[in-house]
C-alpha cells in the first residue's frame, strides 16, 4: 500500500489540484492506496508517523516544502522510504534531488521503488532537511511566513518570487552582528555577520543555490557565512546567489562540516527548512543515511 499525505493548500491551493490528478492515475492504475489531508500545522508530522507503523511500500508527501519537512520527521527511525510529489511554490527540496515537476513523472519515480539514503540534520529533537538559515535568513523566513504576497504570488503561479520580496523588507531594518561559529570542533570569529546557512542542498528560498556544491548524501554540511559587506553590497550581491555566482565575493566564506555550533553576541532568529525555529546559540549537527527518498 502507498500512503500519500496531501496539502490541499499547499501552492494556494495547487496541491489539491495535484491530488486529483494523482488519485485518477491511481485508480487507472488499479493501486492499493490511502490519502489523508492534512488540517492544521503539524498535522502532517502525526499521520506520517501513523503511516509508518502500517508497514507501507511508502510514504509519500504531495505539497510542498513545509509538507516535505513535516512528513520526514514523522518518517525518520522507521526505514519507510518518503516519496515526494511537488506542489508548493518553491519545490527546492525536489529540484535539488531531480525528482520530476511533473505529477505524472514524479508518480512513476515512486513506484519504480528505488531507494536513496539521505542525510539530514538535527537541530534539538528536530531534523532538518534542506537548510538551516540563522540571523538575516531567519528574518526572512520570518517575514515571508507573515506575508500576505506570499499567497497572492502563489496564486499567479510567481511564489518564487516570495522569497526575494521578504529579503528586501527584511533588510530595512536588520543589522549584522559577531559571531563565533565551531565547526567539528575548531572554533572561529566573524564579525559583521548577516547570515549563516548550513546546507545539506544546494537550493532554497525558491531557487537561490546558497551552497552550489552541497550534497545530500556526503555525510557533510556546506556552510555560508556573508560577512564584512554592507546593506547596499548584500542588496547588489544578492541576484548573484540565484545561479551561485555570490561565493565568488570577497564577504563570502564557504566551509564544511558535520557539527556547527553558532553563537552571537545577541540572539538571532534560526530557520530550518523555512520554518522559525528558536536562537542561537544553537547546534546542527549531520546525521549521515538517516532518511531514504524515492
Amino acid at each position: 500500500m502507498y500512503y500519500f499525505i496531501v496539502n490541499k493548500i499547499s501552492g494556494n491551493g495547487n496541491g489539491l489540484k495535484v491530488w486529483k490528478k494523482v488519485e485518477k492515475l491511481l485508480q487507472e492504475k488499479q493501486l492499493n492506496y490511502q490519502m489523508r489531508f492534512t488540517e492544521r500545522p503539524k498535522h502532517a508530522v502525526e499521520i506520517a508517523k501513523e503511516a509508518a507503523s502500517e508497514q507501507c511500500y511508502a510514504v509519500v508527501a504531495l505539497g510542498g516544502d513545509g509538507t516535505i519537512h513535516d512528513v520526514a520527521n514523522g518518517l525518520i527511525g522507521s526505514n519507510i522510504p518518503l516519496g515526494i510529489i511537488p506542489a508548493g511554490s518553491g519545490n527546492d527540496l525536489a529540484k535539488a534531488l531531480n525528482i520530476p515537476m511533473d505529477y505524472k513523472k514524479a508518480l512513476e519515480r515512486i513506484l519504480m521503488g528505488k531507494p536513496r539514503k539521505m542525510d539530514v540534520g538535527k537541530i534539538g529533537e528536530k531534523y532538518c532537511i534542506t537548510v538551516t538559515g540563522i540571523g538575516f535568513d531567519g528574518k526572512v523566513a520570518e517575514v515571508n511566513n507573515t506575508s500576505k504576497y506570499k499567497n497572492w504570488l502563489n496564486f499567479i503561479r510567481l511564489g518564487g518570487l516570495s522569497y526575494g520580496l521578504s529579503v528586501l523588507h527584511a533588510l530595512l531594518n536588520y543589522h549584522p552582528v559577531h559571531i563565533q561559529l565551531k565547526i567539528d570542533g575548531k572554533t572561529l570569529a566573524f564579525f559583521n555577520v548577516w547570515l549563516i546557512a548550513i546546507a545539506n542542498i544546494p537550493n532554497y528560498g525558491g531557487g537561490i543555490k546558497i551552497c552550489p556544491d552541497a550534497c545530500y548524501n556526503d555525510g557533510l554540511f556546506d556552510i555560508c557565512i556573508v560577512h564584512n559587506i554592507t546593506k547596499w553590497e548584500l542588496l547588489r550581491t544578492f541576484p548573484k546567489a540565484y545561479k551561485g555566482k555570490h561565493v565568488f565575493h570577497p564577504g563570502v566564506t564557504i566551509l564544511k562540516g558535520k557539527e556547527v555550533e553558532v553563537t552571537s553576541e545577541w540572539p538571532m532568529i534560526v530557520q530550518s527548512d523555512g520554518e522559525v525555529l528558536t536562537k542561537t546559540p544553537v547546534n546542527v549537527t549531520i546525521q549521515k543515511d538517516t532518511l531514504l527518498i524515492m
